[in-house]
C-alpha cells in the first residue's frame, strides 16, 4: 500500500546533535513485515526518551521513528491470524528501537509481534498500562507466582510517580497491597496517598551506602524501577523468603550486595524483562489488566499529548519532570 502519513522522526547531524520533526512519509517506506497497522494511540516511555535524544544502546541507526508502544486496526494483514479491522496492541520486542515505531500513524511489524486487544479494554486505555503498566504487571505476577500475597506483607516501590511505579501502585493497591511508596518528589506525598500508598518513603532516606549486609526486616516484597543503593538497602530490608522484583536503573546499574541476604534469608531477586517476553505469559498478563487486575482510576493516571507536542514530553520525561504516564493520541 502507498499511503501517507506523518511519523515523529528523529535525525542526527553533525557532531552527535539530533533533531526531530513531524514528516510525511509514505507506508511502503516502513519495513516489509506482516501487518500494517494504523496507530490510533502510543505512550511515551523511558526507551522512547533515549532512542530520541540519539541513545545508540537504544536505537542504532537514523533517521528513525520512536516509540515503543502502538496500539490500533489492522489496515493489511498477510497472516491470516490478523484481518482488516482488528483492534490490536504491540508493545516490546524491537518496535521503536530499530523498527519504526509508534509516534507515527502507521507501523508494520510482524505478525508474532501483535496481540489482538482483550475485551473490556479500549485502545487508549491499553496505552494508559503501555509498557510500563505490563512492566509493572509483570512484576506483581512475579512476586504473586513466588507466593507474596497481600497477607504476607507490605511492598516496597520505587519510582512510585514514575510511569512504572504509577500503575504499580494502583494495581497493588487494587489487589489489597500495603504499599510503601518511595518518591524523591516530597511535594507528591498526598497524591501517592490518595492513589493507594500505605505509607510515603523520601528515597534519599535510602540513598546511603552501608557496609551492613543485613537490615532490620520491613516488607515482604519490593518491586523496584531504579537499580542501585536504594534496591540494595531494600533487599537487605525484606523479610525471611522475601521476594524483590527489578526492572530499571535510573538510580543506577550498580547492586552494591554480599551474598548474605540470598543465603542467610533465602531472599529472591528476579528480574523482570517485558522485551522479550514470551507471547503465552504475554497474553495471560494483558487478560488480567483487561479483567480482575483492571485498575478503577487508570485514566486519572494518565495524560495526552499530540505528536506536535511529543518532544517536549519527552525532553521532560528525560529530566525528570514527568509524572504518571503520557498517552499519544496519534489519530483523531
Amino acid at each position: 500500500m502507498h499511503i501517507p502519513y506523518k511519523a515523529f522522526e528523529v535525525t542526527e547531524e553533525a557532531n552527535l546533535n539530533y533533531t526531530s520533526a513531524l514528516v510525511n512519509k509514505f507506508t511502503d517506506e516502513l519495513q516489509l513485515n506482516e501487518v500494517l497497522i494504523k496507530v490510533h494511540y502510543s505512550s511515551i516511555n523511558y526507551k522512547d526518551a533515549l532512542s530520541a535524544s540519539g541513545n545508540k544502546g537504544v536505537t542504532k541507526n537514523y533517521p528513525h521513528t520512536p516509540g515503543i508502544d502502538a496500539a490500533g486496526i489492522v489496515e493489511e494483514s498477510s497472516d491470516p491470524s490478523f484481518n482488516a479491522g482488528d483492534q490490536v496492541i504491540v508493545t516490546g520486542y524491537d518496535l521503536g528501537m530499530n523498527t519504526s515505531g509508534g509516534f507515527a500513524e502507521y507501523i508494520r511489524v510482524p505478525s508474532a509481534w501483535v496481540l489482538h486487544l482483550p475485551e473490556n479494554l479500549s485502545l487508549k486505555e491499553s496505552m494508559i498500562y503501555g509498557t510500563a503498566g505490563f512492566t509493572a504487571a509483570l512484576s506483581v505476577y512475579q512476586l504473586q507466582a513466588h507466593h507474596i500475597n497481600p497477607e504476607t506483607g507490605p511492598i516496597a516501590l520505587t519510582g512510585s510517580t514514575g510511569g512504572v511505579g504509577s500503575i504499580a501502585l494502583a494495581l497493588l493497591a487494587h489487589l489489597g497491597y500495603q504499599v510503601f511508596a518511595i518518591t524523591g518528589k516530597e511535594a507528591s506525598k498526598d497524591t501517592l496517598i490518595k492513589q493507594g500508598a500505605t505509607e510515603v518513603i523520601l528515597r534519599n532516606t535510602l540513598e546511603e551506602h552501608t557496609e551492613r549486609p543485613l537490615l532490620k526486616p520491613k516488607y515482604a516484597g519490593v518491586l523496584d524501577t531504579v537499580g542501585g543503593e536504594i534496591l540494595a538497602n531494600l533487599i537487605k530490608s525484606l523479610n525471611y523468603n522475601g521476594v524483590a522484583t527489578c526492572c530499571g536503573l535510573v538510580s543506577s546499574i550498580d547492586l552494591p550486595l554480599t551474598v548474605l541476604p540470598f543465603i542467610l534469608k533465602g531472599i529472591s531477586l528476579i528480574g523482570i524483562d517485558s522485551v522479550k517476553c514470551e507471547m503465552e505469559l504475554r497474553k495471560k498478563i494483558w487478560t488480567l489488566l483487561a479483567t480482575t487486575w483492571k485498575v478503577d482510576n487508570l485514566a486519572q493516571l494518565s495524560k495526552e499529548c499530540t505528536l506536535e507536542t511529543l518532544d517536549e514530553n519527552l525532553m521532560r520525561l528525560l529530566k525528570g519532570e514527568n509524572t504518571g504516564r503520557i498517552v499519544v493520541k496519534i489519530k483523531e
